[in-house]
């Protein structure tokens, strides 16, 4: 899933672009699977990523992949959400002190589309009018095509120092569907065990004139955890009211939630963001920035920085009622009354913490909090690497000249959750810029431009040989 938020005022202006010319070879057949990818139907409801990961395991044994560099997987219970994971081998593997190896990670699977509600259908790759439509093009097969084509054209060339690894898994788009990144981590890490991980959620924006206004890199998110609150009572005839009533009882927990304000937290890439925002954005705003850096108690700091939704996320964690269910008749008082609640928790925020949390602003014995499974790895912190993110800045300069980046902490959730706490930082590589619009991801007419996917592929190929080559 993807979330790229970039500040207008930063990416305000931009040198011109000239049309671009694909750098890497192989187009073509990068086309072909980029077709194939994007036409293979792997949503949860009527699609198989198993289907979409044999159709690769067999291009990569046709450029040459053994046996046993590739691992396709599945469980009984969920056969059609398998996953792949290719290797190809580093020239420092297995060397004393050689460098350790790579992840790139990516999923495969795909939200669910109703094809009567497009305009094109979703399982179709369609070329018009300088965007190729379809659904998962931009998310995410636009990315796991890219990495796919880039292990194949390197298969043929000089190995890397690193080993690098592919993952290309099931299950980042549906909460309760079978998780491959969680399932590896958990069972199989030695299969995607590296340094670092590059991943989806960073990218770029488009401006409306179709050039490009900035790049970002995600360095971190929140965990997504939901829990119940939940009121019970004995009920009775709706003529004969009770002075306790469960849907009152929830009422009041609701309101206290969605009212509640955590707490201001920073992190080594949010404080380098509002440091970055403190320098451009105009008063108040800026000077208000710069004195929550300082002290993060300051209350009118917060207020005035908090203004904008996106800032407010950044800075602490979330909870928000998404859903409701009460009563069980129009003429009886309601015996159980509960809300869903959404929580996006700060790094390093322990979930039954944020539970006690919640039971201290509801402060009501009546009304009973609990997590609500899949309960989610505690997320950590990623760290600003300069190894890292210093090839991502100096190869995006060749790319993107005069385009300024900046590093993001994801208010949503990817599959990064689950790949950090067994001790890989991941990075959501920049590179694939996404328009004003949205792109129409996990909605209607889902669509990538061409010059984004190609230069693209181009950014991140050229990324990816620079790190997996340290000097």
């Amino acid at each position: 899933m993807r979330a790229l938020f970039l500040t207008a005022a930063l990416f305000a202006s931009t040198a011109a672009q000239a049309q671009y010319v694909s750098q890497q070879p192989g187009e073509a057949q990068f086309r072909a699977l980029f077709k194939e990818m994007v036409e293979t139907d792997t949503s949860v409801t009527t699609g198989s990523c198993t289907a979409a990961a044999e159709k690769l395991a067999v291009r990569f044994k046709a450029a040459g992949f053994g046996d046993s560099d590739i691992t396709q997987f599945s469980v009984p219970e969920f056969p059609k959400d398998g996953g792949i994971v290719v290797h190809l081998k580093g020239s420092d593997d297995g060397k004393k002190g050689g460098v350790k190896p790579m992840l790139l990670l990516g999923h495969l699977d795909v939200v669910a589309a109703k094809p009567e509600d497009w305009t094109r259908s979703p399982f179709t790759l369609i070329e018009e009018g300088g965007y190729f439509y379809g659904r998962g093009t931009f998310d995410d097969k636009a990315q796991a095509s890219i990495w796919a084509d880039l292990l194949i054209r390197m298969k043929a060339g000089k190995a890397p120092k690193r080993t690098i690894k592919l993952a290309l898994t099931c299950g980042e788009e549906t909460t309760y569907a079978f998780n491959g990144a969680d399932w590896l981590a958990k069972n199989r890490p030695e299969l995607i065990m590296a340094e670092f991980a590059l991943n989806e959620g960073g990218g770029g924006r488009n401006g409306p004139d179709g050039k490009p206004q900035g790049l970002a890199v995600q360095v971190g998110e929140k965990t997504v955890q939901n829990f119940w609150i939940e009121a019970t009572n004995p009920g009775g005839h709706s003529s004969v009211p009770r002075p306790d009533n469960a849907i009152t009882d929830l009422t009041a927990a609701v309101v206290a939630v969605n009212r509640h304000e955590f707490p201001v937290q920073f992190t080594d890439t949010t404080r380098t963001y509002f440091t970055t925002l403190a320098k451009v954005m105009p008063n108040p705003v800026g000077p208000a920035m710069a004195r929550l850096l300082t002290n993060p108690n300051d209350a009118e700091a917060n207020r005035i920085v908090s203004m904008d939704p996106t800032n407010h996320s950044v800075l602490r964690t979330t909870c928000v009622t998404t859903l409701l269910e009460a009563g069980h008749a129009e003429n009886a008082l309601a015996q159980r009354a509960r809300a869903n609640v959404n929580c996006r928790m700060f790094p390093g925020t322990d979930p039954n913490a944020l539970k006690a949390d919640l039971e201290k602003v509801i402060a009501n014995a009546k009304v009973n909090v609990s997590l609500k499974p899949p309960i989610r790895p505690v997320a950590k912190p990623t760290p600003m690497n300069p190894a890292i993110i210093g090839p991502m800045t100096s190869v995006a300069a060749r790319h993107f000249p005069g385009v300024p980046m900046l590093a993001i902490m994801s208010t949503g959730a990817t599959d990064a959750i689950y790949i950090t706490p067994i001790g890989i930082p991941v990075y959501g590589a920049p590179g694939t810029m996404i328009d004003a619009d949205g792109n129409g991801i996990h909605g209607l007419n889902e669509r990538i431009s061409v010059r984004s996917l190609m230069q693209g592929r181009d950014y991140l190929s050229d990324l990816v040989m620079v790190l997996a080559n340290p000097k």
